[in-house]
């Protein structure tokens, strides 16, 4: 088997007409592919066309070339699989294991590294089912791009558009040509809200959903490491491929993070973790009428106090604010005994629950000096890599 051999497939949206030019560059860049559209896909482009392109046969169907029995050979032929691009429809249908023609039936036989370049309307990008059938995928080790934001049919704007072919390629590579710059490290990651409970029924919580910190988990594992993730309430899955570890409150956090933390080489503390618990917690329901204040008890700061413990590992700390205060990030960043601090701007909750961020890098050079990189709006993967290339620096 070629180590060079992609399947391309072809979703039915308009944007499948920019996956001629994406095959062409594929095939300038040494690989052989063969294309597999959906039957929806061949209203906006035909088999004519892919298959003067490719100089290959294209069929869409399993009943099709029966003889070959062509899901299963071409699964086993190719190394890498690109959908491009990927509609609404074909990502949920993937997501949920459907084979219900030749390119759902071929990715489901298959054991090869997937991409998958969304494109649909803003709408339907953001939709809740779409929104966790891409969660669903990227647990399971799909690449799932994020789409850009710009024209799309007709008059709307807005993320969903089927990015540059440059950018399709660039992500590809991390597939096609991996970097394995983790392997035998030992990545501690924590990732979600904590909650305090009040009563059985309430607690003091927070809107964080987790991504950052299961992007952070998922592109160390990616890169080679040995990952657990400390995942608190989040509606992520368990990340495959890592140790993933559920807990609700600070204290489990803490205790968690205390037992694995001497064995790590890196700790990207990313959780949401409430800065006070109630004093005293009431085990029956407390009525309406006498729930007119709560005492608080400060919790354990779990980043001042790995970094306190810390030989040589590397601390990467987060700092969520209403106000981008530089001065402020770096304070924290010294003393709380972290190495890098991602400060960032929540305001109006732009960041919780979304799948981009901006913010600054704050990287501590020597014992004195701090470093600042701005990260214009980029999705959480991206930020993910920008952070682990400048621990990596850290860890030497």
């Amino acid at each position: 088997m070629s180590t060079r051999e992609v399947v391309l497939g072809v979703g039915g949206g308009i944007a499948a007409y920019k996956s001629c030019d994406l095959l062409r560059r594929l095939q300038d860049a040494g690989f052989g592919v063969t294309v597999i559209p959906t039957p929806a896909s061949l209203h906006f482009v035909g088999k004519a066309t892919w298959e003067a392109l490719s100089g290959r046969p294209v069929t869409t169907t399993v009943w099709e070339r029966v003889d070959e029995v062509r899901h299963v050979h071409l699964a086993k032929e190719s190394s890498f699989n690109l959908i491009a691009p990927a509609t609404a429809d074909l990502i949920a249908r993937i997501a949920h294991g459907r084979a219900d023609d030749l390119l759902t039936n071929t990715v489901l036989a298959s054991n090869a590294p997937t991409l998958i370049v969304p494109a649909m309307h803003p709408q339907m990008w953001a939709n809740p089912a779409t929104v966790a059938n891409v969660a669903l995928l990227r647990s399971r080790g799909f690449i799932v791009m994020e789409p850009d934001h710009g024209r799309l049919t007709g008059k709307d704007v807005g993320v969903g558009r089927f990015p540059d072919t440059a950018r399709i390629l660039e992500t590809f590579a991390l597939i096609t040509d991996p970097v394995r710059d983790l392997k035998d490290v030992k990545v501690l990651v924590t990732a979600g809200g904590t909650r305090e409970m009040i009563d059985p029924i309430r607690f003091i919580g927070n809107q964080s959903s987790g991504r950052q910190g299961y992007a952070l988990a998922q592109a160390a594992l990616r890169r080679g490491a040995e990952v657990t993730l400390i995942l608190a309430n989040s509606a992520l899955p368990d990340l495959v491929g890592a140790t993933t570890i559920r807990v609700q409150s600070a204290d489990e956090m803490f205790t968690q993070v205390s037992d694995c933390f001497d064995s790590c080489d890196l700790i990207a503390m990313s959780a949401a973790v409430a800065d006070a618990k109630p004093s005293h917690f009431s085990s029956e329901k407390i009525k309406k009428g006498s729930l007119t204040s709560i005492d608080l008890a400060p919790n354990k700061d779990i980043i001042a106090t790995v970094g306190e413990r810390k030989t040589t590992q590397v601390v990467v700390a987060f700092a969520a604010e209403t106000t981008l205060d530089i001065e402020e990030g770096e304070r924290k960043l010294r003393a709380k005994g972290a190495d890098i601090l991602f400060l960032n701007d929540v305001t109006g909750s732009e960041i919780f629950g979304s799948e981009q961020t901006q913010g600054v890098i704050l990287t501590s050079i020597g014992a004195d000096s701090i470093s600042r990189e701005v990260v214009e709006r980029v999705s959480k993967d991206t930020l993910a890599d920008l952070l682990l290339d400048q621990a990596l620096s850290k860890l030497g």
